[in-house]
């Protein structure tokens, strides 16, 4: 008796499961595929411009292991001359490969633009010779393709405060289908079991049951790793996400470090035209291994805020960002203040530095970005049959009735 009411609670449970899954799944199902496929484009984003920059990444000075590279000032204006760009440089890569180019990037974000073509009114990066300052290519990267696809990921290229809860809802909506969609997936018995690990079509030729065996396959075995895609995602909508996977990965911190202490007090008249590429090489010097670090200009912006300080930002592997570290310099004098590794943050900081890497899949490289964007296309496809199998259902001929 104990059992059978136990069933009927059961089975009220995944009725309601049902009838929310399918809700839900036609009220954000093409949103679900939209994001799914423009986050399958642009998964080998950085593979593909490396082929298309090729020529460009390295300049082919002859014999530079002889030479002196150029003042980053110096460097600047020549670029400025070269581009002739109305907004100022923002910042400029230096690799620590001294065979590869500097990129220079002009960048503006304009917070009250309604739509990523006027929220950034520029965005371009200059690959430089730092031998001789020739600019060897222009890439308007705001009206790139990538550039582009990420926004329509974000936000379907709305402002990006806005835009990102047109996604973030969705998505967290779509968290729950995939949660839901394990318990309706869940086998009752031994036989149902076999069904739902693989393809059994030898004999099938219905194509709604082919379409049910998709959904419910490739869900199933999509289903890790697109809730970690999903979380990693909503990671950037919603600021009490990040707090929570901080909290969770630092055993309990709810205060990230916080370095704004540590500030410059050399007198601005120690600052000079050198002063950044002082910076630069004691930057070099300390991490020989790494592979590229960024410095800001000094320029006033369009949504210039308050810097504590001057830190220098270094990636230390080509394909991932989670592995970083940031140095603080006396922005005046270029004495260096303050180091911050790897190794010296807490699980939970390098859970925030990772959570980019772990959303495109380049967190461990080729092979995760190929998991991700396999992962992407079967997130895409279960909108798709889930719609077709509700539309099946609904077409379902009734029955003749029998005569007796």
């Amino acid at each position: 008796m104990k059992n059978t009411k136990r069933k009927k609670k059961e089975n009220k449970f995944k009725k309601l499961i049902g009838k929310l899954h399918l809700w839900f799944g036609l009220l954000i199902g093409s949103i679900v595929f939209f994001i799914s496929i423009t986050g399958a484009l642009y998964v080998f984003k950085d593979e593909i411009e490396y082929i298309q920059r090729k020529e460009y990444i390295h300049h082919n000075e002859p014999n530079f292991e002889n030479k002196e590279k150029l003042k980053l000032k110096v460097l600047e204006k020549l670029v400025d001359e070269q581009v002739k760009e109305k907004y100022p440089i923002h910042w400029v890569n230096i690799p620590i490969d001294r065979s590869m180019t500097y990129q220079f990037y002009w960048y503006e974000h304009d917070p009250k633009g309604w739509n990523y073509f006027i929220e950034y009114p520029v965005y371009k990066s200059a690959y430089v010779n730092p031998y001789n300052g020739k600019v060897l290519k222009v890439y308007d990267e705001k009206n790139g393709f990538f550039a582009i696809i990420k926004s329509l990921h974000w936000g379907f290229l709305l402002n990006s405060e806005w835009g990102k809860w047109l996604t973030g809802i969705p998505v967290t909506i779509f968290i729950f289908m995939l949660i839901s969609g394990i318990i309706l997936w869940w086998p009752k018995n031994k036989v149902a079991r076999k069904q739902r690990f693989w393809f059994r079509w030898k004999n099938i030729k219905n194509w709604k049951r082919k379409n049910y065996d998709l959904h419910n396959i490739l869900g199933f075995y999509s289903s890790i790793f697109s809730l970690i895609f999903a979380i990693t995602g909503i990671f950037y909508a919603f600021f009490i996400v990040q707090a929570m996977i901080y909290f969770v990965f630092s055993g309990g911190e709810s205060k990230y470090p916080d370095f704004s202490h540590i500030k410059t007090t050399a007198p601005i008249e120690m600052r000079n035209d050198t002063t950044l590429d002082k910076i630069a090489s004691k930057v070099e010097e300390l991490n020989p291994d790494a592979y590229v670090f960024s410095v800001d200009l000094g320029h006033e912006h369009m949504d210039d805020h308050e810097h504590p300080n001057f830190s220098i930002y270094v990636k230390e592997l080509s394909y991932s960002y989670h592995k970083n570290r940031s140095l603080i310099f006396d922005e005046n004098s270029g004495k260096l203040l303050h180091v911050r590794k790897h190794e010296d943050k807490n699980l939970g900081e390098k859970m925030i530095n990772a959570n980019y890497d772990i959303h495109v899949g380049a967190i461990f490289g080729l092979p995760t970005k190929i998991i991700a964007f396999i992962v992407s296309l079967m997130c895409a496809s279960l909108p798709v049959t889930g719609f077709l199998i509700w539309w099946g259902r609904k077409k379902k001929k009734p029955q003749a009735k029998k005569i007796a």
